[in-house]
């Protein structure tokens, strides 16, 4: 039996310094003519603010890109710490093999290895080879290293700000959907690394890393297999879910797990096992890119409650027919949206809003009701559920499209900031979600936008449609329950 002995986080997070943060990167494969793949790297890492050593390797060539060229990765003025590699996969073994010590971390981006029956030996090769050379092994297959704090990327688009959330995939392009989809969302990242057919470094070791980064809030996965999967199981078990884990599986079913195999390789698992690390260690697992993104966001934006794990909740907003779909879509994530008692009602009733009005859970308020005092009405409408309805999480869903070009600018602002002066009363009380519904007219989606990106920043996850923000906060459920339980 495989045991997990846990490192002490200070050597963790110093072993994996020089790539979450590296001075030399080393690119292997770039073309004097500047167009190959290799190429591209070099300007995306300098465009991201890359300010360390670049060094280009090629057999002949003195100059790339304006930087001197090296022979080998044995040949640099300094060691090492990332090797981007992209040429041909019979060229590599040799390559890492004679690099002797001098590089610390090497991803390989080439394909032709265990993702092909006629590679898999060239896979073992290679990770031999890198052993031999004293270093660790990225991939192969994979895209490589998406990090704001080393300001290094491997994608074109992502934002520069170092954030909370930290992503191993073993897909690269999923990968790039992640970050791109996800800056869209708000999410802001500590890392995401690709490891795609994980032949040295998985998803692991990427774990045992997020767990002891200080930087990192929430870790998110998508994996298509663990090789180690006993060891991904003791992490998780050792972590006892103190910070949360969010999963995308790929290769659940049987035809998914055909697909898994022909991307990286592997070997997926049966789906009950993954249903039970899920159940015994607390991780959370989704099966969508978008449930898992909403996931991710909420986790960034709201502190869970473990003494009192999310269960009531109420809907206020605009939308009679999206606030009763939402209560039947709720209830069967295990979210309960029931009917204020007296008190609770009483006390609303006697703010004697415009009629139309609905003052039972959904609290359902026409564009009229919430135009009242420029929207610093929601303020006295929320102090009371706050007060007496005693919610563990509230949603407000707003249909912007009945907003924008009939009411003041300001309206939807002062709607969020009486939100916000809310739990401010009331610290603690209850998770506050936005949910941003729209028709999809460009003018509106782009003040969604704005608007989306304001709610963030001042902690408030945005969601686009009632179901995504019940996703999250059934993940958000299961989370404080799991660590509910343990306490």
């Amino acid at each position: 039996m495989l045991f997990y002995y846990p490192m002490t986080n200070h050597s963790i997070l110093e072993q994996y310094a020089p790539l979450f943060m590296p001075q030399t990167v080393a690119v292997v494969g770039a073309s004097t003519k500047g167009n190959a793949l290799p190429n591209v790297f070099i300007r995306r890492i300098r465009e991201f603010g890359f300010e360390g050593a670049i060094y280009p390797i090629h057999p002949s060539a003195a100059e790339i890109d304006g930087l001197p060229a090296y022979r080998t990765l044995a040949d640099t003025p300094l060691p090492v710490d990332y090797a981007y590699i992209a040429v041909s996969a019979a060229q590599i073994p040799g390559m890492l093999s004679a690099a002797a010590g001098h590089v610390r971390y090497a991803q390989v981006i080439s394909s032709g290895f265990g993702e092909v029956d006629e590679g898999k030996d060239l896979e073992q090769q290679l990770a031999a080879a890198a052993r031999a050379g004293g270093m660790r092994l990225l991939g192969p297959n994979c895209l490589g290293i998406y990090t704001p704090r080393g300001k290094v990327t491997f994608t074109e688009i992502g934002p520069r700000e170092v954030g909370p959330v930290g992503i191993a995939s073993q897909s690269g392009g999923l990968g790039t959907d992640i970050i791109r989809r996800g800056m869209g969302r708000g999410l802001k990242f500590s890392g995401l690394i690709t490891v795609g057919n994980c032949a040295d470094l998985g998803p692991s070791d990427m774990l045992e890393f997020y767990l002891a980064d200080p930087q990192t809030q929430v870790i998110g996965f998508y994996i298509e297999t663990a090789k180690h999967g006993r060891r991904l199981f003791e992490i998780l078990r050792a972590a006892n879910a103190r910070k949360p884990v969010v999963m995308l599986k790929g290769g659940r079913t049987r035809q998914g797990l055909a697909a898994a195999a022909s991307h990286t390789g592997s070997l997926a698992g049966d789906e009950r096992a993954w249903t039970a690390l899920s159940r015994q260690t607390g991780c959370v697992l989704v099966d969508t890119l978008d449930e898992f993104i909403d996931a991710l966001l909420i986790f960034q934006t709201l502190t869970p409650r473990s003494r009192q794990p999310t269960q009531r909740v109420v809907l206020f907003g605009n939308g009679g027919g999206a606030s009763v779909l939402a209560t039947d879509y709720f209830a069967r994530l295990g979210l309960d949206v029931t009917p204020f008692g007296a008190l609770t009602l009483d006390a609303l009733a006697a703010l004697k809003l415009p009629p139309g009005t609905s003052i039972t859970n959904p609290v359902d308020c026409p564009v009229g009701t919430l135009q009242q005092e420029d929207g610093r009405v929601a303020e006295r409408i929320l102090d009371v559920i706050y007060e007496h309805g005693n919610p563990d999480a509230l949603v407000m869903h707003l249909n912007l499209s009945a907003f924008i070009g009939r009411t003041k600018n300001e309206v939807l602002d002062n709607l969020v900031q009486a939100a916000l002066r809310v739990q401010e009363h009331h610290p603690g009380k209850a998770h506050f979600v936005l949910v941003l519904r729209s028709d999809g007219e460009l003018t509106l989606e782009e003040r969604k936008r704005e608007f989306r990106d304001k709610a963030v920043a001042l902690g408030i996850p945005v969601y686009d449609e009632m179901s995504n923000a019940g996703h999250a906060l059934a993940a958000l459920q299961q989370h404080e329950r799991f660590v509910h339980t343990r306490r």
